[in-house]
């Protein structure tokens, strides 16, 4: 008797889509990230919002961004609402990175606001139950953004990188996540916990 042996198909490689925002000042400290995920195993699907795709700063210029981000990840950045859209209904991704994510990123998507490639990857998701991941980055966390995070902390399927306040001497408003935690707040995520704490001293 010929005895078929079968094998469990291969694990799908678990997709984050990292969406970067306009705190150009963050983009050294979190761009590299996307490489880092990359090769702890995560496909990685760049996501610009309109701002960070489309201006060049003292930072460095817009297209210098994107071709750092498509060196880091092998794909190139997803840039128009056209591109951010398929992310949850088609699956393209389990999770979402938005690392750095501005005051105003974050007031959109406290409101249902989504009209930026970033906001609507979000909404995307989230539609099909996946996290969205946020790592502040703003300086007025403590001023007017203080209403959209205590929003979306207490919204189902958000995770924060924890955060805190960066120069309280000199901005006493501002907000800052540690990235060095992007990486396990992204998988305690995955398994539907918050890394803690959030608050950091």
């Amino acid at each position: 008797m010929n005895e078929t042996l079968f094998t469990a198909p291969p694990a799908r490689q678990p997709t984050v889509a990292f969406a970067v925002c306009g705190s150009y000042c963050t983009f050294e400290a979190a761009v590299p990230l996307a490489g880092q995920l990359t090769r702890a195993g995560w496909r990685v699907l760049p996501v610009l919002s309109f701002n960070a795709a489309g201006q060049d700063t003292r930072f460095g210029t817009a297209v210098q961004w994107a071709e750092r981000l498509a060196a880091e990840t092998g794909h190139k950045p997803i840039t128009t609402l056209q591109g951010a859209e398929p992310l949850g209904p088609k699956r393209l991704a389990d999770a979402m990175v938005i690392a750095p994510c501005t005051g105003t990123t974050l007031a959109k998507l406290a409101l249902g606001i989504s009209n930026t490639p970033v906001t609507l990857g979000a909404k995307s998701l989230l539609r099909i139950g996946c996290p969205v991941v946020v790592a502040v980055s703003t300086n007025d966390g403590l001023g007017a953004s203080a209403q959209h995070i205590a929003a979306l902390l207490n919204r189902k399927n958000y995770y924060f990188v924890p955060f805190g306040q960066d120069d309280c001497l000199h901005k006493p408003q501002s907000l800052k996540a540690d990235l060095s935690l992007l990486e396990p707040t992204l998988t305690l995520a995955m398994k539907g916990r918050q890394f803690q704490p959030v608050l950091l001293s």
